[in-house]
């Protein structure tokens, strides 16, 4: 019974991601009025919007991530702790007198001038975090120092700098489209394989969906997003990681070799081959024919403490079947 309540809960968390990833913050109207917003937040503080929607992005992705946090009810994402907002000494949490908030240290700004610093009003939170990181300066450096201070986690501060790389690089915030792996008109098979046990190498599950192909079959990037890992693994041979701007990062594995000049860092889009598929792990750099050749591709979310593996099968289905209809 424990172990069908796992398999059940399982594939509705994957099942929900996969969902996220095909319709998340599409809409047209919610991206207009997000990027007026942030357009109106660099006019003002004179900091680039791409920082605020970077910082702002990953506050939708961890409200997305998380069941302790509440559904965003607006086009921003933005969630400013109490503590934070009101001042760590403030006997109201919920302080949304300026003033007040001022006199406790608090970081809540009234940015639409209406005499109140209300965390749930979209230009006054807004307001808040830019006023915030532009009293540490407005240099790259400087931001990512006032991002860490706030976060005080690495990780943070890299995903947000990823995503104000991807928004200024494409000048908008609409980055959700997605490709399937590998090219549709090449033969492939796959099924769900996540969390099948492995025994190489100790025992563990597999966290990922195998994609059997021939050699040398381009392997694509599934999203737009920015190379954080390029490399060697003895368990998934030559291998590239990719996080999106909803904070899924898309890992492909036993690679028979990468795209020339692709480096960490680099940003990539849909359907740009980064590399072929392989048969390479299971050993020290350059092991290769322990296995079929095959692209291992695995999805895991970040929630702000930690980072776990979920089921990819659902969204691939998704992806596969979204790039069929657009061929039709």
């Amino acid at each position: 019974m424990r172990a069908c309540t796992i398999v059940l809960l399982t594939f509705s968390i994957a099942l929900l991601f996969a969902q996220q990833d095909v319709g998340a913050q599409t809409n047209n109207h919610s991206i207009k009025q997000r990027m007026e917003l942030y357009k109106m937040v660099e006019k003002y503080y004179d900091i680039p919007w791409y920082y605020i929607a970077g910082i702002d992005q990953y506050e939708h992705s961890l409200r997305n991530a998380r069941k302790d946090l509440p559904d965003s009810d607006g086009p921003i994402g933005l969630l400013i702790p109490p503590e934070k907002w009101s001042g760590p000494l403030n006997p109201n949490s919920y302080d949304t007198n300026p003033q007040r908030i001022a006199f406790f240290d608090g970081l809540g700004k009234d940015g639409d001038g209406d005499g109140k610093a209300d965390p749930n009003t979209n230009y006054d939170a807004l307001s808040t975090l830019a006023s915030y990181i532009v009293s540490y300066g407005k240099t790259e450096d400087d931001i990512r120092i006032a991002l860490w201070k706030y976060y005080n986690r690495d990780k943070a501060v890299g995903i947000i700098m990823g995503n104000a790389k991807l928004f200024k690089k494409y000048d908008t915030v609409n980055l959700n489209r997605k490709a399937f792996p590998v090219p549709l008109q090449s033969t492939y098979s796959y099924r769900s394989t996540w969390g099948v046990a492995r025994g190489w190498g100790g025992r563990r599950s597999h966290e990922g969906t195998d994609i059997f192909a021939n050699y040398g079959v381009p392997v694509r990037s599934t999203s737009y997003g920015v190379i954080e890992i390029k490399g060697w693994n003895r368990y998934g041979g030559w291998r590239i990681g990719i996080r999106d701007i909803n904070n899924t990062y898309h890992y492909f594995a036993h690679l028979n070799g990468f795209t020339k000049g692709l480096k960490v860092g680099q940003v990539v889009e849909p359907g740009m081959v980064i590399g072929s598929v392989g048969s390479t792990g299971y050993g020290p750099p350059g092991t290769s024919g322990k296995f079929p050749p095959h692209l291992h591709f695995g999805m895991y979310k970040d929630n702000g403490y930690i980072e776990w593996s979920f089921d990819p099968y659902y969204s691939l289905k998704a992806w596969e079947q979204n790039e069929r209809n657009n061929k039709n």
